[in-house]
């Protein structure tokens, strides 16, 4: 059975996706990935949290 994530294309130059770094073309790719999440380039979306809205009682009051 054919691999089907193989003929996907890499998500970030899309190149064909190589099997060693799938689901991208090439390591450098792959970095340029994790960098991106790393400086927030990619985000998940959601409710932003301020500071001291999390709810959280740390116990010290000034």
């Amino acid at each position: 059975m054919p691999n089907r994530r193989a003929s996907a294309p890499c998500p970030v130059c899309g190149k064909a996706a190589a099997e060693g770094h799938l689901p991208f073309c090439s390591q450098g790719c792959r970095d340029r990935d994790l960098l991106q999440w790393l400086s927030d380039g990619h985000r998940i979306p959601g409710r932003s949290v301020d500071e001291g809205e999390d709810g959280s009682d740390d116990g010290l009051d000034s």
